[in-house]
């Protein structure tokens, strides 16, 4: 028996109407199918359509927009670090790792990246703030910020800026490369220059960390300050702004904080 004859034998068999039902069933879930495949299909050209609309310059980065006091850093370079000077579509700025490129740029500290459909991007940067210099490489000085990343090199010594100096068992630490952190030194000097109270920072004008992470100041006057190890810090800066304020100074040419609430001065 073929097919077909067992399909109208079964046909026979079955009442008529039961037969009419499945018939209708199984139309009903072709068309239901078809309907699927048709949704579907119409699904998959909207989202196309939709991806390529995005890519036009209708949605490109066409307005940049870069807020934040950045007195060390153009404008163009942020733009640039960015990526988004040659209007990419917006849906293919990430930005995140739009942000992160920007914080290469040795003067940012932080970048925050929004965009705004359908053209625009906003950059917001915070700068690191110059603290001191150090000595290096070669006969340049190196501008560092509080927490030791080199932000550029000069040729000669910036002005304005305490000029901090390391000494290590093996000779003056070396600042790095622009945009990389002195390595594994310095850090109380770093920390000194970067909390001295407004009572006497102007007077300031050198932090020296010795070998053995003791830390002294030199003042414009031409004493020394000696505060010693980093224990007590806010006593020992009292104990100077104090003996500045009030002690008569000439002729001195140390003031010793190393052992807090009780400061010397000797010639």
């Amino acid at each position: 028996m073929t097919p077909s004859d067992a399909t109208v034998s079964q046909r026979l068999s079955i009442d008529p109407r039961i037969w009419q039902r499945r018939v209708a069933i199984q139309r009903s879930r072709g068309r239901r199918r078809l309907r699927w495949v048709l949704g579907t299909v119409a699904v998959a050209a909207l989202v196309a359509v939709g991806v390529a609309l995005l890519h036009t310059p209708w949605f490109s980065a066409r307005v940049v927009t870069v807020s934040g006091a950045h007195p060390h850093t153009a404008t163009a370079s942020i733009v640039a670090a960015a990526r988004v000077g040659g209007h990419p579509p917006l849906i293919s700025v990430d930005p995140g790792a739009t942000a992160r490129r920007v914080e290469t740029l040795p003067f940012i500290a932080s970048a925050q990246v929004h965009r705004h459909w359908p053209d625009g991007v906003s950059i917001t940067v915070t700068e690191r703030v110059p603290k001191a210099v150090l000595a290096g490489p070669g006969k340049f000085w190196s501008v560092l910020d509080g927490d030791g990343r080199t932000l550029v090199v000069d040729p000669g010594r910036p002005p304005g800026l305490i000029v901090l100096a390391v000494q290590t068992a093996r000779g003056p630490a070396v600042p790095g490369r622009v945009g990389r952190t002195l390595a594994g030194v310095g850090s109380f000097g770093l920390a000194v220059c970067r909390t001295l109270p407004l009572a006497f920072s102007a007077q300031v004008v050198s932090v020296t960390e010795a070998p053995n992470a003791t830390v002294s100041l030199g003042l414009n006057s031409g004493i020394t300050v000696l505060l010693g190890t980093d224990s007590d810090m806010s006593a020992k800066y009292e104990d100077v702004a104090a003996v500045i304020a009030h002690a008569s100074l000439h002729g001195a040419k140390t003031v010793d904080v190393t052992v807090p609430q009780s400061p010397t001065v000797s010639p």
